[in-house]
């Protein structure tokens, strides 16, 4: 399961406390080839489904106890055997990515956000399996975050996802704000667009505080890689509303001295 993609946010970085780098790198390598099936290179749907089938049938082995069919879920055995790690949280992620595969449009914000609930939620709840820190609230809270990354991501992504014939951005929203596909398309900015951008902007960031409370329940390391992790996200938003949302000449994205004025931040919360 290889891994070998850009990301704007830490993931098992020297900030997690040792013993849990180990598990979260397993847990990233299943989610991000498991993306990659659903989204990379040029095979078509069936055999993309096809391949997700693959990686829900191994879960189902391990879920029944038995060994994995492909090496490269042993390692995924045993860290969900040792953490007592809920396997449905693994099999909504390939719902999702296999959502992905077939489904290019969506109606609301409702319907966007039941998608985040199984594309990148599931990646919070078991960081706090591991840390032992599942508890209701700090679930909900850690549901905020990692949604409110997962819109982050779909913003600074417009054009890449158009692209792959694909529009987050809800339909609701795009009439409210009287934006076509073919605007997209054409890569065209208006004050219109900025109004969109800046709204579904205020609305991610608004999710992402509801969930910043699950900083202070967590300790040492884990506390402070969720600290840059957030403040991540916001500078992403930030860098958006910079250009009034306009995603289309170049990708918004962290470089150095963005880091830089994360990690201040982070020391403020």
């Amino acid at each position: 399961m290889p891994v070998d993609h850009y990301e704007n946010f830490p993931v098992a970085s020297l900030l997690l406390p040792r013993r849990l780098r180990r598990p979260i790198e397993t847990i990233y390598r299943f989610a991000r080839s498991a993306d990659d099936i659903a989204d990379e290179g040029d095979a078509s749907d069936a055999a993309r489904l096809r391949g997700l089938a693959d990686y829900r049938a191994e879960l189902d082995r391990i879920t029944r106890g038995h060994d994995p069919a492909t090496p490269a879920f042993r390692e995924l055995a045993l860290a969900i055997d040792e953490w007592r790690l809920p396997v449905q949280l693994f099999r909504d992620l390939l719902d999702a990515f296999a959502q992905d595969v077939v489904k290019k449009r969506y109606a609301d914000y409702p319907e966007l956000f039941d998608y985040c609930r199984r594309s990148a939620n599931p990646i919070g709840r078991l960081v706090l399996h591991l840390a032992g820190k599942a508890s209701n609230a700090n679930l909900r809270c850690s549901d905020c975050i990692c949604t409110a990354l997962q819109l982050i991501n779909f913003w600074q992504d417009i054009a890449i996802d158009w692209g792959k014939d694909r529009v987050y951005l809800p339909r609701t929203d795009l009439d409210a704000f009287g934006i076509s596909e073919t605007q997209i398309a054409a890569g065209h900015w208006t004050p219109e667009w900025a109004a969109l951008l800046a709204f579904e902007s205020a609305r991610t960031h608004a999710l992402m505080t509801e969930g910043t409370p699950l900083i202070k329940q967590l300790p040492g390391r884990l506390g402070w890689e969720i600290r840059l992790t957030v403040q991540g996200g916001l500078r992403v938003l930030e860098r958006i509303r910079l250009v009034r949302g306009d995603v289309f000449g170049e990708r918004p994205r962290l470089g150095p001295v963005d880091w830089l004025r994360i990690g201040g931040r982070a020391l403020l919360m």
